[in-house]
């Protein structure tokens, strides 16, 4: 085979650079509110904040980051049996960036306070429910661009990654900046306006990618116009929703919701089992579940340590860390960006790298990526917990500590985020590959919940324990028992690397 001829059969399909672009402004939206969300929450009344204290502000961040990541399950099941993929994507991302203009609008509303909860509720709602129409469904065509056992697949996915974390890096740059500098207004204001720009993005590009995507049954190059009409129902449809629950809630007592909230929590695991047993058939695609869902258990461990970057890293940047650069104080969320940019900067090279491995037949198993990954995440806690313990004076402590921990994380979150998009794509059953996808962003969801309510939750159970040294401890077990765990699971994997 001549040089021309393998370098085009290694080359990537131009869909992926459509999707690459899509998703990097979506995640712009995203982290930009995210950045945003606990100083936004903890900031004096007097200053356009809501006041609250630390542990109510984190909880909310939990149930938010949590709920955000539990809907794609209900977006994929939609994806994969009536809307198809890419008319999803367009239902996400127009109900998210109408979330992001609600939580602008609770603080354009700040001198009446009724209207401000309403808009700040409204505004999370939205972004919830749009994100599970938005999230596991361009990664599941990221996914149908290659076959199973394409040497490309988690190079595809890595780059993939890199568009999620340049978006991750520009928002806290220029969401973070406008929020706390200039007005909580104009920093959500500007992450609605990039959500937009994923939407529109999407339809100028949506020839290359070549049919995948759409509903079933219908293999064509785009949408058709009546599909808009579907999509603009199902945005009506999801402000309804939210409107309703709203409505609801300030009409039932906190018992009734709670005990409703359970009810729908058990029809929907109900739901889900049933998908899940009707689309999978064979003890080999039964094997390969088995396998997603042990990973989901160390996705778990992973998440909840790796998103006290939103929570307790964005506190301790703005209370614990000495912001002043040459004069300037920036802005705390700022700090956000340092992920996202060690990602850009080495993801190129962790791509590479899997693909020159494979080439040699010496590429890491899925669980032996995920183990490292897991054990970076505890080195870095290590550094955190001599941060913390250095922070502990009156004097504010160097940035540095603070950049040394993220750069740490984005190593680990590189051997285990794109390898896991990955991977579910490769073990699912076909007829639910979103609906497994969204179980996947499921277990990220109630990462995310423990990571807003772990520093609480262990204050009440072991209040002279240091929240970072704990986590230390977690994530190293975690890793021991994914190495331990390595040879079971690629049994389970049943041939797919």
């Amino acid at each position: 085979m001549s040089s021309t001829a393998s370098t085009e059969k290694m080359a990537h399909p131009r869909g992926l650079y459509t999707l690459f672009f899509t998703e990097m402004w979506e995640r712009f939206s995203y982290y930009g509110m995210r950045a945003l969300l606990v100083l936004y929450l903890t900031t004096e009344y007097a200053r356009g904040g809501f006041g609250m204290d630390r542990a109510s502000a984190l909880e909310i961040y939990g149930i938010f980051t949590g709920l955000v990541y539990l809907t794609p399950i209900i977006g994929g099941a939609l994806a994969d049996r009536i809307l198809g993929q890419r008319r999803a994507i367009y239902i996400g991302g127009f109900l998210m960036a109408f979330g992001q203009f609600a939580l602008a609008g609770s603080h354009a509303f700040a001198a009446d306070e009724a209207m401000r909860q309403w808009m700040f509720h409204m505004g999370l709602g939205l972004l919830i429910i749009g994100n599970g129409f938005f999230k596991p469904n361009i990664s599941t065509i990221v996914g149908a661009l290659y076959t199973d056992n394409d040497p490309r697949k988690d190079s595809a996915f890595t780059i993939f990654y890199m568009g999620i974390n340049l978006g991750a890096f520009l928002s806290p740059v220029i969401c973070g900046t406008l929020g706390e500098q200039v007005g909580w207004m104009w920093g959500f204001g500007s992450a609605g306006i990039g959500m937009l720009l994923a939407t529109v993005w999407l339809y100028v590009e949506e020839p290359k990618l070549e049919g995948r995507g759409m509903p079933p049954g219908r293999e064509g190059v785009r949408l058709a116009a009546s599909d808009f009409g579907t999509i603009a129902a199902y945005v009506a449809g999801g402000i309804a929703t939210v409107y309703g629950f709203l409505a609801l809630q300030a009409a039932i007592s906190d018992d009734a919701m709670s005990l409703a909230l359970k009810v729908v929590g058990v029809a929907a695991v109900a739901g889900i089992a049933y998908i899940i047993y009707n689309g999978t058939s064979g003890n080999e695609q039964w094997s390969r579940v088995s396998a997603i869902l042990i990973f989901m258990i160390a996705n778990i461990f992973f998440w909840s340590g790796f998103e006290q970057a939103g929570g307790t890293f964005n506190l301790f940047a703005a209370e614990e860390t000495n912001r002043v650069v040459f004069g300037y104080e920036i802005a705390a969320s700022l700090f956000q960006s340092v992920n996202a940019l060690a990602i850009f900067i080495f993801a190129p090279m962790f791509a590479s790298l899997w693909v020159n491995l494979a080439a040699r037949n010496m590429n890491p198993s899925t669980p032996a990526k995920f183990g490292l990954g897991l054990t970076l995440l505890a080195v870095g806690f290590i550094v955190m917990s001599f941060a913390s313990f250095a922070a502990e004076g009156e004097g504010l402590i160097s940035p540095l500590w603070l950049i040394g921990v993220y750069v740490l994380h984005t190593f680990g979150e590189l051997c285990i985020s794109p390898i896991g998009l990955s991977m579910v794509t490769k073990l699912a059953p076909p007829k639910i590959v979103s609906v497994m996808m969204g179980l996947w962003f499921a277990s990220m969801a109630l990462a995310n919940y423990l990571a807003g309510i772990m520093e609480s939750l262990l204050h009440s159970i072991a209040p002279d324990m240091n929240l970072f040294v704990f986590l230390t401890l977690s994530s190293a077990v975690g890793a021991v028992l994914l190495f331990a765990l390595t040879p079971l699971l690629r049994k389970l994997m049943r041939g797919i690397h």
